[in-house]
């Protein structure tokens, strides 16, 4: 493939060694690790999955504004598609890396699983500051690397999503290429796309919508009552944004929420509606009406029910977490948390409801969109809501289950059902034999009915 590097990622590191506490990739496989022996899956088992089946790396040269040519580097990491075709967002971040798309790939990979969804998992990412483009060079940007990517993507193969940095109109920009390349329309290549072009009802809030479901039912299982409770939010992008709403509509009360440029602090609570409409014409919550600024130590540190990190890796490290006094912490973000401060935080008795489950809202509905485009039947906002509340809420009951018999934390329950999930569909697959079986709700043919709409089963 011109312009790519097709890369055969074996690792040199066992798992027994001291993984980086930072590095998403080592992280991930560590969790796998843990549930692989836990489940008595055998070295098999962690051999198959340990690394993605595909990484690719490529040259995206763009001509800028000023008539040069500058070549940025992009990545597509494909973990397995054991389940079905892979699925994951693509990220344009200065700190985009090999290490962080792989790990990313396999955090989506038992995401969906703990769904039900019929995907495995991938991740794309450009490494350039989008700040820094001008709208003409993001658009060839992003063309260039769905030109580069096209031979190994498509609706039955890997399916992207938009992640930190990009948006609907990104993926519009991406479906064109894509379809100019195949010569044919196929919607269904891409999701989180304007609603114009195929996109789904509710997918731009499904993620911090999904993540308020889940920390309902982790409100229910502690008896904390939303309407006193008390909530801070790290991150206020399109998740984070979302969540605050959704969190103010269900009666929490938010007093915090910070960007990358500030925060605000109120403790007697913050105008959501109001914040949102300053964040439209300011770019930040800093310097809000009626709050005070706050940084994030102090935002994670306050005494508030629940804490919802919302912005990118690494937020949460031992020395964060020793000082955080919430309840519960809602990982809306994609691995917010160390192992180290995941340790901490499960001696204190914090309960975390983890990433693959609560911010799994988006791929959800993503799942929808691309259903939605085979179809060619789309379905108004109030039928995806209800869709998307039933399978969070299912989602979490049984991962909340798995905690209760095998007596482990909300985290490693959750890899228990994914990585089972996963490992039965390698079998199935010839790929490999599960010397132990353990009883784990396989939902996938019962969610796909649920999916669909009256009168089309």
């Amino acid at each position: 493939m011109s312009g790519a590097v097709v890369r055969a990622e074996t690792g040199t590191r066992g798992a027994s060694e001291v993984a980086d506490e930072t590095n998403p990739f080592e992280i991930v496989r560590g969790q796998l690790k843990r549930a692989v022996d836990k489940l008595s899956l055998g070295d098999d088992t962690y051999e198959l999955l340990k690394d993605p089946m595909r990484v690719v790396e490529v040259g995206i040269p763009v001509q800028m504004d000023d008539g040069s040519i500058k070549s940025f580097v992009g990545y597509r990491a494909q973990h397995t598609d054991a389940v079905g075709p892979t699925k994951g967002g693509i990220r344009f971040h200065p700190d985009v890396s090999v290490d962080e798309v792989k790990g990313l790939s396999m955090w989506m990979t038992f995401k969906t699983a703990v769904m039900g969804l019929p995907y495995g998992g991938a991740k794309g990412g450009i490494i350039c500051d989008p700040e820094r483009l001008s709208e003409r060079e993001l658009e060839a940007l992003s063309r260039g690397y769905i030109r580069r990517l096209a031979p190994v993507m498509g609706p039955e193969v890997d399916i992207p999503a938009p992640d930190v940095n990009t948006n609907p109109k990104i993926m519009g920009w991406m479906l064109d290429e894509f379809d100019r390349v195949r010569g044919q329309h196929l919607p269904g290549f891409i999701t989180g796309k304007p609603l114009v072009l195929g996109g789904s009802e509710g997918r731009t809030a499904a993620t911090g919508r999904g993540a308020v479901f889940t920390i309902l039912e982790a409100c229910k299982r502690l008896g904390i009552d939303p309407r006193k409770a008390t909530a801070a939010i790290q991150g206020f992008g399109n998740v984070g944004s979302n969540a605050a709403w959704n969190l103010q509509e269900a009666g929490v009360t938010v007093v915090a929420c910070e960007d990358v440029r500030g925060g605000a602090y109120n403790p007697e609570g913050l105008d959501i509606p109001g914040l949102l409409n300053y964040v439209a014409e300011n770019h930040t919550v800093k310097g809000f009406p009626g709050s005070r600024d706050i940084d994030t130590a102090t935002l994670f540190a306050l005494d508030v029910d629940i804490l919802v990190p919302a912005a990118l890796e690494n937020q949460i490290t031992e020395t964060v977490a020793k000082t955080v006094r919430a309840r519960v912490i809602a990982e809306a973000a994609n691995g917010p948390t160390t192992p180290q401060g995941d340790e901490l935080l499960e001696s204190k008795g914090v309960f975390v409801i983890p990433d693959i489950l609560c911010n799994a809202g988006g791929v959800t509905v993503s799942y929808f969109e691309w259903v939605q485009n085979t179809m060619g039947y789309y379905w108004p906002p109030e039928e995806v809501d209800r869709k998307l509340r039933r399978l969070m809420n299912r989602a979490f009951d049984t991962v909340y289950r798995m905690k209760e018999e095998h007596g482990a934390d909300m985290r490693q329950a959750a890899y228990l059902v994914a990585v089972h999930r996963v490992a039965e569909a390698c079998e199935a697959r010839g790929w490999l034999q599960i010397r132990t079986h353990h009883h784990v709700p396989s939902p996938h043919l019962h969610m796909m009915s649920q999916a669909a709409p009256a009168g089309a089963r």
